[in-house]
């Protein structure tokens, strides 16, 4: 369904007056005791609401240390200086080796633990991993998260928190966080968007990822969203207190906002008049923890003190949440240092050999081979490149480059591919940036922009020479990188408006050092400095390159390109016995926190690149360092393509395993590439079943599917077995066993990932399309043969069954389909699911709007500013209608004798657009050829708030083919019924 910007409406919370603090006063040895309930107690009210924020001050009379919630660990220690650097998560999550993944948490456990040592302000609350599915791939964000299917990311991403977790039974060795519950997979108006939850979505897609690592006890906080969830702020959803906070192990959970969300609330998204509403609002939806105004907790507690000074907050709401923090607190050993078995870990634990070496062992494991082709000419499949391999031309940016991110830790002894392939063949491989290197002359003074030293540039120079010569990288989108070739350094704005060659790498919240050229009819370029929106002036007499707002005071400069990277490319290609073409992006560039992605399109500089290589040597591997799907278009007959993320400080050695044969490749990816940017829906669409999105529901035939990877091998399946297991008690599921057969008929050996998906065609709820429901992998030998036993509890065949208001195995017929990915399943068996049917819907019973069974123009909208969901048009210009289908027998049969029927509308409000006074409702039933007919009308005043009656005429009873209610703009509707 479209997306919805939020109502404003003004909160009014009532809730009981705060009662007067009582209870013991402050002691030490309530802290010493190390109950998070006795210090509670000991504490005052002005201390409890103090510690809600997310800078916790010390309580000296307690022993209490300050304290703040949050450290960045997504793939690694981040913002905390040198650390192992492991490859980002969706990286990890190629590898679909939850063991691996859980020692890389515990790695990052370990590390952060190191960085307590010396600095005790460190938090051990670790704010990751982000279990958001990736639901569009031109999110921003998708390095961040572990795959599009909510079920491998809550396995995967949970390995991760088992590993941050630590193996003590009683202490944690951190407490990670999940993030960002929920809804959450777009950055463009990333804090005023709606995302469009219906019920099937919810629970099918988004609340699997989160509930998996709650249950299972290994995450202990849950960070919110940014966006609002049908229609209302995440950081007072209801959703937290109806769902999470309902699962195994929720009511323990520590809630904390994102950061500036609070404000958010009654700044950006206006739902609320005030900061005490809607701090108030916030606390009761289950917020724990308040992120806000950096580490100033002061406008917080004006806010939240002023909320129990209203009476919107009483101590027992503020207790709450700061029993849960405390608790989050206790559970590393702050309050009983003696019984903590990780107190003695060190700053010895930061970059150990042995998390090099995993490093190592994850940056090859995430590598995916996604095609591998005989180059022409040759009838050998072009990987691995073996020995002896010959010489080797590692050309582009990215293969001499180890590239962080936004939340990486600073890299040590960063290995690129080009290092890493040298490493393996030592005396045999050259690098080749492949860009171009030019000179700027100003139009207007004459001189060459140049510098060195850090210094500010100038433009003076008669003639170019090395300290005028810059390295010129296009990102896309027109986006450019300056580097000045003498030293290295990249030109940036270090904050005075003055241009500098001083940056060691592309980086920061806004990145200060890209530029963009905007060309005249002459040729002459003015440049514009992206992240200050400002333009390039060479000043008088000092001849200083400053920024100035104006583009009329602009300086045009030529560009003279002293070498091309084009001909150097070529050039190195042809001279090498492979050319091995690195293409990707920079993680602060093109796609990011704060900025979606335009396309699917690898940049044109990078196609042209690729173009250039392919024409001077066909034996050409495409090598793509992303943090994200790409389209290749014509691209994707490269005779062979691989594909990782930034891998972090081993990037280069992990490449170059794989690519030598050394180890055989093993990733698979976690998430569908697609061909093109027309099969994807809009990034706010998330109804993923409406918009038949992601590999779950699209019909599109993918460039790459979920699951695709190549191994070293050729591996063919050959036989499936099924055998149906008994739970043996009612509380455990009943299992479908599946015995596979796969044989290697290649010379080299395979480690193939076994996938098995279900489908349902007569699924009466209808059924994703393919649903993965288990995988394993199988070590096959060279002409040997496997036998992979995967086990698929029959709960993973769950739907949420809109009329029963749950989630419902159905009786019926299913396949499992085996193979190699999504769209490779060679085997398939029919697993017989024995039952009756989920009972329809019933006459004479409400039920609720949104769980309509199919939708059109449609938003979710709230039924009350804190609670319930209601449906209403989401926009004028087009009907807007909901289906309501399967309805019990025995209701059909009661309105066939009772006769008469009706439609009972519970209507939340109705403001009817333009100057008509009233809205109209219509209820329809299907008719012949996939038609509808109108069976009765309803008309709706201005204002009007209650039950509207409609009437149906005297034609064919609602039977279980159920009915359509088509609406005028203006109408929200919370609960319907059949009468």
């Amino acid at each position: 369904m479209p997306h919805q910007q939020a109502a404003s409406p003004a909160v009014d919370i009532n809730v009981p007056a705060p009662t007067p603090p009582q209870g013991p006063e402050p002691t030490v040895e309530a802290a010493a005791a190390g109950s998070p309930a006795a210090i509670l107690a000991a504490l005052t009210l002005a201390q409890k609401v103090a510690m809600l924020h997310q800078h916790s001050p010390a309580v000296d009379s307690l022993g209490l240390a300050p304290f703040h919630t949050g450290a960045e660990a997504a793939h690694g220690v981040a913002w905390l200086g040198p650390a192992t650097v492991f490859p980002q998560p969706v990286g990890m999550a190629a590898t679909w080796d939850p063991d691996l993944i859980e020692r890389l948490g515990e790695a990052t456990g370990h590390e952060l633990r190191g960085k307590k040592a010396t600095d005790p302000s460190v938090s051990l609350n670790a704010w990751a991993p982000v279990v958001n599915p990736l639901r569009h791939p031109l999110w921003g964000r998708n390095e961040e998260g572990f795959s599009e299917d909510p079920h491998l990311t809550a396995e995967l991403a949970g390995a991760f928190c088992r590993g941050m977790k630590g193996r003590d039974p009683h202490m944690w060795l951190t407490v990670p966080t999940l993030k960002h519950f929920l809804g959450y997979n777009n950055e463009r108006d990333r804090n005023v968007t709606s995302s469009n939850l219906s019920p099937r979505v919810l629970h099918e897609y988004e609340l699997p990822a989160y509930r998996g690592p709650i249950e299972d006890g290994v995450a202990g906080a849950v960070m919110l969203s940014y966006n609002l969830v049908n229609g209302r702020p995440a950081h007072v959803s209801d959703l937290v207190r109806e769902h999470l906070r309902q699962w195994r192990n929720g009511e323990g959970i520590t809630v904390v906002t994102d950061a500036g969300a609070p404000g958010s609330l009654f700044r950006a998204e206006k739902y609320f008049d005030d900061g005490p509403a809607a701090y108030a609002a916030a606390l009761h939806a289950g917020v724990d923890s308040f992120t806000d105004d950096g580490d100033n907790p002061g406008p917080s507690i004006a806010y939240l003190n002023g909320a129990l000074a209203k009476g919107l907050i009483d101590e027992a709401a503020v207790d709450a949440a700061l029993l849960r923090l405390l608790t989050l607190r206790a559970r590393t050993g702050e309050f009983a240092p003696e019984r903590d078995p990780y107190a003695s870990i060190g700053p010895e634990a930061i970059g150990t050999p042995a998390h090099v070496a995993l490093a190592r062992e994850a940056a090859a494991k995430a590598v995916v081979v996604l095609r591998n082709e005989p180059a022409a000419g040759s009838a050998d499949r072009l990987l691995p490149l073996g020995d002896p391999a010959g010489s080797i031309a590692v050309i582009g940016a990215l293969g001499s480059r180890v590239l962080s991110d936004w939340y990486s830790g600073t890299l040590q002894d960063a290995v690129s591919i080009a290092e890493g392939l040298g490493h393996r063949y030592p005396g045999s491989v050259t690098a080749e940036e492949g860009t171009d290197v030019v000179a700027f002359r100003c139009v207007r003074t004459g001189g060459y922009l140049g510098g060195s030293g850090g210094a500010v540039l100038t433009a003076r120079a008669g003639a170019p020479g090395p300290e005028h010569s810059f390295d010129l990288k296009d990102w896309g989108s027109g986006e450019l990188t300056l580097r000045l070739v003498q030293t290295g350094k990249f030109v940036t704005d270090t904050g005075d408006g003055y241009l500098r060659a001083a940056a060691d790498r592309v980086g920061g919240w806004v990145v200060q050092e890209t530029f963009r050229a905007a060309y005249a009819a002459d040729g002459t370029a003015a440049l514009q400095h992206v992240g200050s929106g400002k333009w390039l002036r060479i000043e008088a007499g000092t001849g200083s390159a400053a920024l100035v707002p104006d583009y009329g005071l602009a300086d045009s400069f030529v560009l003279r390109v002293l070498s091309s990277g084009h001909e150097a490319a070529r050039s190195a290609a042809a001279q090498a016995h492979t050319a091995i073409v690195v293409v990707g992006n920079d993680p602060h560039l093109g796609g990011r926190e704060t900025l979606d992605r335009t396309s699917l399109d690898l940049p044109l500089a990078d196609q042209e690149l690729i173009r250039i290589v392919r024409e001077a040597n066909p034996r050409t591997v495409l090598v793509i360092v992303s943090s994200y799907p790409y389209a290749l278009g014509g691209l994707a007959d490269t005779p062979a393509v691989a594909w990782t993320s930034h891998g972090g400080q081993e990037l280069g050695h992990g490449v170059a395993e794989i690519l030598s044969g050394d180890s055989g490749p093993t990733g698979r990816l976690p998430q569908t590439w697609f061909g093109r940017d027309e099969d994807l829906p809009d990034i706010l669409d998330y109804d993923i079943i409406t918009s038949q999105s992601t590999y779950l529901y699209s019909s599109a035939e993918p460039l790459y599917p979920l699951g695709h990877g190549l191994t070293y091998g050729e591996v063919r399946y050959g036989s499936v077995a099924l055998r149906e297991l008994s739970g043996g008690t009612p509380d455990r599921a009943d299992t479908a066993e599946l015995t596979i057969e796969v044989h290697n008929a290649g010379l080299r050996p395979a480690q193939e990932l076994v996938q098995v998906y279900a489908s349902a065609p007569g699924h009466p709820s209808g059924f994703p399309r393919r649903l993965l429901v288990g995988h394993e992998r199988v070590d096959i030998p060279a002409g040997g043969s496997a036998t992979a036993v995967i086990r698929v509890p029959l709960e993973r065949l769950a739907t949420f069954n809109v009329a029963a208001g749950r989630l419902v195995v159905e009786p019926g017929s299913y396949l499992l389909l085996a193979g190699a990915s999504a769209a490779d399943l060679p085997l398939a068996v029919t697993l017989e699911v024995a039952g009756s049917p989920t009972p329809g819907r019933s006459r004479g019973a409400w039920f609720r709007a949104e769980t309509f069974d199919a939708c059109g123009n449609l938003a979710l909208v709230p039924e009350t500013p804190l609670a319930g969901t209601a449906i209403a048009p989401a926009g004028c210009g087009q009907p807007a209608w909901s289906v309501y289908r399967v309805f019990s027998t025995e209701a059909a049969a009661g309105q066939a004798a009772a006769g008469a029927q009706s439609v009972l509308l519970d209507v939340v409000s109705c403001t009817p657009s333009g100057p008509a006074a009233r809205a109209t409702v219509r209820v329809q039933v299907p008719g012949p050829a996939g038609t509808w007919n109108t069976a009765g009308t309803g008309h709706v005043d201005a204002a009007f708030t209650g039950v509207l009656r409609i009437p149906l005429g005297q034609g064919p009873a609602v039977g279980a083919a159920g009915f359509r209610l088509v609406f005028e703009c203006g109408v929200t509707v919370s609960r319907v019924q059949l009468a």
